[in-house]
């Protein structure tokens, strides 16, 4: 399985007589299933508004088809199995499809890996690798080049995972922060307080695993949080860098982000300012693409497309062209939601929701069998609504019973 950024090829009734319940019972009862027990993901606009609420960014986004509040000038061949629009400043998204579908996420799982380990490493502090710290990288990897004996700073080992999506140099920094378990948990914590409940985190460098998992959602979230800070844009929008080969030698290594770097036909798309991209051979192409214009930032994220190799960046550049011709006339459809640690409102109800398999590191089924991480909160719904059901029909033979005994006093309060 090959891994690479850079891919090629409710009054009260009187009392009931003893042993019997009055049919505003039975109904209290049943009301006490929710609505959402009813509910599929295909069936998004059925749902009660109480259950809507529970669509992580809002209810249009676990709906089927695109989202817009117009669809006139949407680029009309768009082959990508899910993809997003947004406002980075106001978290407004602007159109949307499958926003909430879980996919592999490929090397664009790295910018959750940054959000979570950038603050915790000055970039001047130094690192000699060892073999230990290059241990279990997966066959078919992305790689900068790292070799174990040669001292890196931290900016160079950063720039090798932004610039060449370097495996090598994201299980180095794992390895410093504790090791890669550790930073796996890190990183699906982070996740959840970003309230990107679609993730699944299995790895560090989103190279391919059974339930790693994210959505075009919970891709644009970590996107947003990783250009608040400087060292993260600052890395994401760099097209060339110099890196050690050791003996005191360097080499020059290229953004393999072409809508940055302007390669393999492209040209560079006007006021980019990165982040990220991503492949796999079971992924297929993945990019989460910023850009500026006229003081307004848009975010773009594009998953999976059918197409050939550029469609994702294509696809990208469509869709921003499309965000920025908008301007302020495009009515969000729904709202990329605050980390809780920064205030944000929890989403998914009072109890809230974590991704599955979190708790446990159980990998998740196949991305095409999961529907929107906001149906995930409504699992419970059918169970619940198969005991509210037994009960409505144990209660009911019971009153049966009960008007044979006394069919007088038993039927009394009838309506």
């Amino acid at each position: 399985m090959r891994d690479s950024s850079d891919s090629r090829p409710a009054t009260c009734a009187p009392a009931p007589a003893p042993h019997a319940v009055s049919r505003r019972s039975l109904l209290a009862l049943a009301a006490a299933a929710p609505a959402a027990a009813l509910a599929t993901p295909g069936t998004a606009a059925a749902v009660t508004g109480a259950a809507r609420t529970t669509v992580v960014g809002g209810e249009r986004l676990a709906r089927g088809g695109v989202q817009a509040s117009r669809t006139a000038g949407l680029p009309r061949k768009l082959t990508a199995r899910a993809w997003l629009v947004a406002d980075w400043e106001s978290g407004q998204v602007l159109a949307a499809y499958r926003a909430h579908q879980r996919l592999a996420p490929a090397s664009t799982l790295k910018m959750l890996f940054a959000d979570t380990l950038l603050p915790k490493f000055a970039r001047t502090q130094r690192h000699t690798v060892t073999e230990a710290d290059l241990a279990g990288i997966p066959a078919g990897s992305s790689l900068v080049g790292v070799q174990a004996g040669t001292t890196y700073t931290v900016e160079q080992l950063w720039q090798g995972v932004f610039l060449r999506s370097g495996n090598d140099a994201v299980h180095v920094l794992a390895h410093m922060n504790g090791g890669v378990a550790r930073t796996v948990a890190e990183m699906q914590a982070k996740a959840e307080d970003l309230q990107a409940l679609d993730t699944h985190v299995v790895s560090p460098d989103g190279f391919d695993h059974p339930g790693q998992l994210s959505s075009a959602y919970d891709l644009t979230l970590f996107a947003r949080h990783g250009l608040r800070n400087a060292d993260f844009r600052g890395y994401c929008g760099t097209r060339t860098a110099e890196f050690p080969a050791g003996r005191n030698k360097t080499f020059q290594i290229q953004n393999t982000d072409r809508l940055l770097s302007g390669t393999w036909g492209l040209k560079p798309y006007d006021g980019l300012i990165g982040v990220k991209n991503g492949y796999t051979s079971h992924a297929g192409n993945t990019f989460t693409g910023a850009a500026v214009r006229g003081g307004r930032t848009l975010l773009v994220t594009v998953m999976h497309p059918s197409a050939g190799e550029n469609a994702v960046y294509e696809e990208t550049a469509a869709l921003l062209d499309w965000g920025f011709a908008q301007g302020s006339s495009a009515r969000a459809v729904g709202t990329l939601v605050e980390p809780l640690s920064e205030g944000g409102t929890k989403a998914g109800g009072p109890s809230g929701q974590k991704a599955p398999g979190a708790a446990t590191g159980a990998a998740g089924p196949p991305a095409d069998d999961r529907g929107p991480s906001g149906w995930r909160l409504l699992e419970g719904g059918a169970g619940t609504a198969a005991l509210v059901a037994g009960g409505v029909w144990a209660l009911r033979r019971r009153r049966r019973a009960a008007l044979a005994a006394d069919p007088v006093g038993g039927g009394r309060h009838r309506r």
